[in-house]
């Protein structure tokens, strides 16, 4: 790993955590800290990553991220009934160019994921996303990515797609290893017709933000479903982050966020959470720090009923539709459910893991009525392109 990457944490935040009482997590963890080094990662399941990087391609000198007041409100917290080893690796600083921080954040992140560990990111502005994507070029393997965010982060020029926006750039971008996008807490009047419009022509998953807070359950199966979750913290409402510069009145409240930060954890699937966009507010502060211990408390009870591993615990369902029959799956562990996508002859061998999609029960009971599940189209037409 590119230790030299990273800078310990600061003392100040250590000193600190030396008047926390022992069962707190600043207690607990491994931390990289000056005088001790950097910790070994032998029995890490867990590590969280500073990113001071603020500048994005457009607005160069933002105000600096101030991680120590997420740190300190994190290591206050007491940890769950938790198994996981967590590991504060200290924070990455910016490079000379915005191209170098995006090396670092990416060898980084590709580094901890072939060591099995689960980065948290805690980080500037949303285009980091960017990097740590393309971490997971060398894993061979296709990338699904939930955005949590108010917009879907295309262009905003009169080309959608370009390489000004960090979206595009994943779009775009050789190698290509997206296989699916999906943005949960959109707000309609922050995106024009034309990106909604790109969203449904390229297969992607989109989620109103009332939908969502009507029934935020319908949003699990999407990241029981992704690899990478990315979090833009103004997603959030104004008065939850203290009201601070370029937040808006909608968006979710604590409670909202933090579930959906837990089903983030609780997928099998998600090897990469990331917060962006953070506020320098104490309000912030706090609440980043309580989104990051329900992600853990999510991961800590992480079911691992998917991939398959023996067929005995699941229940089959079949239910016949025109002229085809749909197959669900619902595990005996969780009682969540799955529906099987049908295999393509000659499919990119890339593609064949995402032949079962995560879905809810309810979808099971529209498919018995007749109605096809919305997600399953989309996947189903997505392999034939």
């Amino acid at each position: 790993m590119n230790v030299e990457f990273l800078s310990p944490v600061k003392s100040m935040v250590l000193a600190h955590n030396e008047l926390l009482p022992k069962q707190a997590l600043g207690r607990t963890i491994s931390i990289h800290t000056e005088k001790e080094g950097f910790p070994g990662l032998e029995n890490i399941q867990i590590a969280i990553i500073g990113i001071n990087e603020s500048r994005s391609e457009h607005i160069e000198n933002k105000e600096e991220v101030d991680l120590a007041s997420v740190r300190l409100e994190f290591y206050k917290l007491f940890a769950g009934n938790w198994h996981g080893k967590i590991a504060d690796l200290g924070d990455i600083q910016p490079g000379n160019t915005l191209t170098d921080t995006y090396y670092a954040v990416s060898s980084i992140v590709a580094d901890l994921l072939k060591k099995n560990i689960i980065p948290i990111i805690i980080g500037g502005s949303q285009d980091l996303t960017y990097a740590a994507y393309r971490a997971y070029d060398k894993m061979e393997q296709m990338v699904n990515l939930v955005s949590i965010d108010s917009k879907f982060d295309f262009s905003a020029s009169d080309e959608l797609i370009t390489e000004s926006a960090y979206m595009s750039k994943i779009i775009m971008e050789q190698p290509n290893n997206l296989f699916n996008f999906s943005t949960v807490g959109y707000q309609t009047y922050f995106n024009a017709q034309e990106e909604i419009d790109l969203m449904e022509k390229l297969f992607f998953d989109a989620y109103r933000l009332g939908e969502v807070v009507n029934d935020i359950t319908i949003v699990e199966p999407v990241f029981r479903d992704a690899d990478l979750v990315s979090l833009d913290v103004t997603a959030i409402k104004a008065a939850e982050l203290g009201h601070a510069p370029s937040t808006h009145p909608n968006g979710f409240d604590g409670r909202e966020i933090c579930a959906i930060a837990r089903y983030a954890g609780i997928s099998d699937k998600v090897t990469a959470f990331g917060v962006f966009n953070y506020k320098n507010t104490v309000q912030c502060a706090q609440l980043t720090s309580q989104i990051l211990w329900y992600f853990i408390e999510g991961y800590n009870f992480r079911k691992k009923d998917y991939p398959f591993t023996s067929i005995a615990n699941y229940v089959k369902y079949i239910v016949p539709l025109d002229d085809m029959d749909i197959c669900f799956f619902k595990s005996n562990i969780s009682g969540r459910w799955w529906i099987e996508v049908p295999q393509i002859e000659n499919l990119n061998n890339k593609l064949k893991r995402h032949t079962l999609l995560p879905c809810t029960h309810k979808e099971y009971l529209e498919a018995s009525n007749g109605v096809v599940p919305e997600r399953w189209w989309k996947a189903y037409k997505k392999m034939l392109v």
